[in-house]
């Protein structure tokens, strides 16, 4: 499957389409504070595991940082 994940092209290979939250655990995101949009949409933390990410999709991961 082909997707375009933070701004790049990315092929994830034995999957037509997988959850947001199988894209966190393939790819290894671990921070507590993300913002996951898909297609411009952003995707609630409590819906990680039954939203669905298509061949093709525009998937953004964005991990917020505290500082002072």
């Amino acid at each position: 499957m082909r997707i375009t994940l933070n701004n790049r092209p990315e092929e994830i290979e034995g999957y037509d389409k997988l959850t947001v939250q199988e894209l966190l655990d393939i790819k290894r995101f671990t921070f507590r504070s993300l913002i996951v949009k898909i297609n411009g949409e952003i995707i609630n933390k409590e819906d990680y595991e039954k939203a669905v990410i298509h061949d093709g999709d525009d998937v953004s991961v964005i991990h917020l940082l505290a500082g002072g």
